[in-house]
């Protein structure tokens, strides 16, 4: 009980712009992946709760990032969270670059964590770590395998190989999309930084060996497949997500969570709007947008007046995340100041990027029928 009252406590500091469910209010399904977040990692983390206004979400996240994640059918966890923390440094999360990295202290070494920190995955010293990351960091880019012919030139020197075999497929892709949607989600609804940010760089590596040991038993503890998979009523897998069929666990996780994530769009973000990011998307090479906005107002003057708040909450969500602020979310709740919609309107913009870039790492029999 003293672990669920501070887990929810550092929650309430943390969490921007909604207010989370306390874990000792939590009923029905939201109670059930508390209970499962809290026996798996210890306390129930802030990226949890923020979900916690829309439970069904906070199962699909759950369902999303643990069964690629945490069971280590094909791939050790080692190898998971570095391709966790590539993924948080390609999308300027701090938050979870210091979440992820943690476990890189244990799992490996301090130098091979910082060398991730610092994106410069090349420099670890266990090769086969070194180019696993190296796909992880750029694998929001098309790949030669899943888009040999795209609407926009695919600049050659992103194109990274798959350092991996077919049965590593589903839990590596796993993760990258499991990432890709959390390190949005975060970077919208929390602080910053996990770690003290007044701490310099020594006391912060010290800081993180001492983490890491405390959390050695969830990074090491065997996982058993498929454990979420009753939080969500079964879904079909879609045909853009085959990369998931070589692992009955994760294909099953990846239809349900899917399925969700579509429901919060189809509930909360009008048609227009869906229409424009799908449009946005299909353009979309990975490419950083840098700090401008003008991408994303060109698009929203398109749409409504009223429209277009969610319009460039969901744009920015699903393309540039570091770029919500204070003053979109405020537009935003000015329309729609229900926690509910805020959610499904994040969630469903961070799943839209999160699937596309799946999408681009299917097995190559499904590229060709497709």
């Amino acid at each position: 009980m003293g672990i669920r009252r501070i887990a929810s406590s550092v929650a309430q500091r943390q969490i921007k712009y909604v207010t989370p469910v306390p874990v000792t209010a939590a009923r029905g399904v939201l109670a059930e992946v508390y209970d499962q977040v809290l026996d798996e990692m210890g306390l129930v983390v802030p990226p949890v709760q923020l979900h916690s206004p829309v439970p069904e979400l906070a199962a699909a996240y759950w369902t999303l990032l643990r069964e690629p994640l945490l069971p280590t059918a094909n791939v050790n966890r080692t190898v998971k969270e570095a391709v966790a923390t590539a993924v948080s440094v390609a999308n300027v999360c701090p938050y979870c670059v210091d979440m992820h990295s943690v476990g890189m202290y244990d799992l490996a070494s301090e130098s091979a964590a910082e060398a991730l920190i610092a994106d410069r995955p090349s420099d670890i010293g266990d090769p086969t770590l070194a180019a696993v990351a190296t796909w992880a960091r750029h694998a929001a880019f098309p790949t030669a395998s899943s888009e040999r012919v795209v609407s926009e030139r695919v600049v050659s020197e992103r194109v990274v190989s798959e350092p991996f075999g077919e049965e590593e497929r589903a839990e590596l892709v796993g993760v990258v999309v499991a990432l890709h949607y959390l390190t949005r989600m975060v970077n919208v609804f929390l602080s910053s930084f996990l770690l003290p940010p007044g701490l310099g760089p020594a006391s912060r590596r010290r800081f993180k060996h001492g983490v890491a040991r405390i959390l050695r038993p969830t990074l090491r503890d065997p996982r058993t497949p498929g454990r979420a998979l009753p939080l969500l009523p079964e879904a079909a897998l879609p045909a853009d997500a085959a990369w998931a069929q070589g692992n009955p666990s994760i294909a099953a996780a990846i239809g349900r969570a899917y399925a969700a994530f579509e429901a919060a769009g189809t509930r909360s973000v009008p048609v227009d709007v869906r229409e424009l990011l799908a449009e946005r998307l299909q353009r979309w090479q990975g490419e950083d947008t840098g700090l401008s906005r003008a991408w994303c107002e060109r698009l929203v003057a398109r749409l409504p007046e009223a429209q277009q708040p969610m319009a460039r909450l969901v744009l920015l969500t699903a393309i540039a995340s570091y770029q919500v602020d204070d003053e979109v979310i405020g537009a935003f709740q000015a329309v729609h100041p229900d926690d509910r919609t805020l959610v499904d309107a994040a969630s469903w913009a961070s799943y839209q990027a999160a699937r596309r870039i799946g999408s681009r790492h299917l097995p190559v029999a499904a590229v060709a029928a497709r």
